[in-house]
Formats: structure tokens, C-alpha cells, sequence
């Protein structure tokens, strides 16, 4: 266990969770959380223990974005150039977590908005409990958002959609946002924890080389062209021929029994 007070880190058999601690604030996010959350991603593109990613909140929600109830209270704020840097440099969770060549699952409790809903937003994929409430919030507070949510939203639903979302900041139960493609499954409340770990654990026992190169076919498929995208293909798949996994899959197949994987 790794601590820094308001982010949580634990390995276990291969899955990192990481956990948003600031239940007394719903985990809203502060400098000393979002400091501590690029640190938890950094880790987990650096450390090849690390095979796949859990995130959450404690308490019994996911999180609901910035600490608003901080931003009333008016202190100074810094030079404009030096605000735009800083929140840049915390921004940097979504893309890792986007980017990264591992799975990431997010485990939304009580609810997820604002920046909170844009860190979910760009995990790979999204367990909800059905009370859960999902909402962009930012024009709700004079603000046009951060953290890429209005990227992952039009990617995962299209423009005309992120546009109403954003625009409109509807409050959505788990089950309407499910509908729109926004969380990949809905469960009880007092599973909802259960079914995010074994499905992370799922993911963190899987073929980790393969998955991690799934996942950059993707996300080539957000930026760049048909040929080059077939190109990365062929060359992400004929890597994944020569893995240790590949291996092991094809000969349980012949052997008709599951594939254990090593992640090589």
C-alpha cells in the first residue's frame, strides 16, 4: 500500500487500485489528490507488475469533480499562465489512464461529475451501481470543463450528444447513462464493488501485451487515418504472434482447457 493521504495505492496479483480518499468531501478533487492521481497513472504505465487499473472513490462515491465549495472561498489566484500550467499538469491523469497499455476500470459509486466524470470517462471501462448519478455539472458552475471530458464524451457518443450533455448538464440516473453508451455495466449498489474487481482482476490476469496493443489499435482509430491505422494492425498483431500468451492460447485450445496467462 502506497498512501499520499488522499490517493490510495494497492497492488494486488497484478491489478492496481487506486482510490480517491477525501470521503468527507465526497472526494472532490483538490491540488494534494490530483498530485497524487497522476502519480498513481504514472505508476501505472511505469511499473511492469502492473497489468491492469482499478479506480474508485472512498466512501460510497466515485467523485464529484473540483472542490467548488474551495473556489468560493476567493483567495488569490495565480497569473493566468501559471493557472493554465498547473491544471495542464494535472489534466495529465485522463490521458494517462487513456493511454496507458493496460486496462483500466472505473468503479462509479454515489456519483461521478464535473472532472470526476471526465477521469471515468477515460478508463477503458465503466462498472456503475444503479443509484449511482452521472452529470457534466461544469456549465452548472460557470465553467466549460477540464480534465478531457468533452474529447472522451464526443468520441464515446458523438458530437450532437456531448453537446447536449455539456450544453444542458442533465442529471442522469446509472441506467440512462447506460443506455447512452456511457457506462459499460449497471449493478446493485451493494455489488457494485465486487463486480468492478472482478472484472479488473479479469482483465489483470489476461494476455497483458495483447490488451495493452488492443487498446492502441483504439486508440489510433480516434486520430488516425484508415492505412495508418491498418499499418499499426498489422505490426500490434504480428507482435502479438510472437507472445508467450499467443502461445499458451493456442496450445489450451488444441488441449481444449482456459489459457493461463503471464502477462509476456
Amino acid at each position: 500500500m502506497i498512501t499520499n493521504d488522499t490517493v490510495l495505492q494497492h497492488l494486488e496479483s497484478g491489478l492496481l487500485t487506486i482510490t480517491m480518499n477525501r470521503p468527507e468531501r465526497r472526494n472532490a478533487l483538490n491540488t494534494a489528490m490530483t498530485t497524487g492521481l497522476v502519480a498513481a497513472a504514472r505508476r501505472a504505465v511505469d511499473d511492469p507488475e502492473v497489468r491492469a487499473v482499478l479506480i474508485k472513490g472512498a466512501g460510497g462515491t466515485f467523485c464529484v469533480g473540483g472542490d467548488v465549495k474551495a473556489m468560493a472561498e476567493g483567495k488569490m489566484p495565480p497569473p493566468f499562465e501559471t493557472k493554465v500550467a498547473t491544471l495542464r499538469d494535472r489534466m495529465e491523469v485522463s490521458r494517462l489512464l487513456h493511454q496507458v497499455p493496460k486496462p483500466v476500470v472505473a468503479q462509479i459509486d454515489g456519483a461521478a461529475a464535473g472532472a470526476g466524470l471526465s477521469i471515468a470517462l477515460a478508463c477503458d471501462l465503466r462498472v456503475a451501481g444503479e443509484s449511482a448519478k452521472i452529470t457534466t455539472a461544469f456549465a452548472k458552475v460557470g465553467l466549460s470543463g477540464d480534465f478531457g471530458g468533452t474529447y472522451f464524451l464526443t468520441q464515446l457518443l458523438g458530437s450532437a450528444k456531448a453537446r447536449e450533455l455539456y450544453l444542458t448538464s442533465p442529471l442522469l440516473s446509472a441506467q440512462e447513462a447506460y443506455a447512452l453508451g456511457m457506462v459499460t455495466k449497471v449493478v446493485p449498489d451493494a455489488e457494485v464493488e465486487a463486480a468492478a474487481r472482478e472484472l479488473a482482476m479479469s482483465l489483470a490476469h489476461g494476455p497483458t501485451v495483447t490488451l495493452g496493443y488492443i487498446k492502441r489499435n483504439i486508440n489510433n482509430a480516434e486520430a488516425l487515418s484508415l492505412e495508418a491505422c491498418f499499418d499499426a494492425e498489422a505490426m500490434h498483431h504480428s507482435r502479438c504472434s510472437e507472445t508467450a500468451d499467443h502461445m499458451e492460447a493456442a496450445k489450451a485450445f488444441v488441449e481444449k482447457r482456459a489459457p493461463v496467462f503471464q502477462g509476456t
